[in-house]
């Protein structure tokens, strides 16, 4: 199976898909099996895994339907597996108010993790928007996501992007909420 034949997208919708996502690991084997399908073994040596704890979470994320088996070949007498992903891209429920939002997490984890030598582009900016501007800018980030997304070839070198255009909550000052 190739990424053409994929679905488009997975909703995670349940608790076990939830949870299968929001480990750090588990997110960091589904960025190796984006690009193509690999066995537990290939799997390991890019995350940096022993094959045992990469296994272990392969098994998750196809126990939740997130990842699957798309061929198998014998070597040496032991049937190999290649995992790749169940869709092009999964996507998240909005957080529940109060609990942190997974992606953002991941993304800050990915960004950390990332060589400090290595080219980067991080920046924030606060903004005021009316809701109209606010909504046209929020389009307009996602478009451009989608247009860079459809320019990627896996041959290139992966990058990461990550945005969040939100409406901080009120802060309070001496008990009075400011708007």
């Amino acid at each position: 199976m190739s990424n053409d034949d994929l679905p488009e997208t997975f909703h995670v919708s349940t608790d076990e898909q939830l949870r299968a996502v929001s480990n750090l690991t588990r997110h960091r084997i589904m960025a190796v099996l984006r690009a193509e399908p690999a066995t537990i073994t290939q799997i390991a040596e890019r995350v940096g895994l022993a094959k045992g704890s990469s296994s272990y979470h392969v098994r998750l994320l196809e126990r939740a339907g997130l990842v699957q088996v798309v061929r198998t070949r014998k070597v040496r007498g032991v049937t190999e597996r290649y995992y790749a992903m169940a869709a092009r891209q999964i996507v998240l429920p909005d957080p529940v108010p109060g609990q942190p939002d997974v992606l953002m997490r991941h993304a800050v984890a990915d960004l950390e993790a990332a060589p400090a030598d290595g080219e980067r582009h991080v920046r924030m900016a606060h903004l005021r928007l009316t809701d109209e501007r606010f909504a046209e800018l929020g389009a307009r980030l996602d478009a451009l996501a989608d247009e860079y997304q459809a320019l990627s070839p896996p041959a290139l070198p992966e990058a990461s992007l990550a945005f969040a255009l939100f409406r901080p909550a009120a802060r309070k000052q001496g008990g009075k909420e400011s708007s």
